[in-house]
This record gives structure tokens, sequence and C-alpha cells, in this order.
């Protein structure tokens, strides 16, 4: 019993552990919203999204709607 125990809790660290990565993309170099300039955290909880391999922040859903009318226009922002 103490095996199957020991594999379930090994097995559900795991899982939780892959969950929380951003899958081996470049983090956000800044601390404020790549669309707004915003101070990230200003209107609550951060929104996290991926793009092409690259991390991005944004300060509230609407932002995210802006970035995804024209990704390149705010991908252009980040550094090389």
């Amino acid at each position: 019993m103490k095996t199957i125990t020991g594999i379930l809790v090994t097995t559900t660290l795991f899982i939780l552990a892959s969950c929380s990565t951003t899958g081996g993309a470049k983090p956000y170099p800044f601390d404020v919203c790549i669309v707004s300039g915003n101070k990230l955290g200003s209107m609550g909880t951060p929104v996290t999204k991926v793009h092409d391999g690259q991390q991005l922040k944004f300060c509230c859903e609407p932002c995210v709607d802006e970035f995804n009318e024209n990704p390149a226009k705010f991908m252009a922002k980040l550094p090389k």
C-alpha cells in the first residue's frame, strides 16, 4: 500500500510541475504591459500568454485582444 501511495504522490508532483512551466518560452523582460504600458499588477493579476516562443504579460484581457489584432506591432517592442 505504501508503494502505491508513493507512486501516486510522485506522479502527481511531476504532473503539477509540468503544468507550471512556460514550455521553454523566453521570459518576459518588462514589468509593464506590452500593449498599454501599465505596471503589471496594477489592474489585478497579470495575464500571461506565450506567442512564438516568447512569454508575454498583459495588464488585462482587453490588452490581450488588442495584441491579437496585430501581434507584430507589439512583438517589435521586445529585445532581439
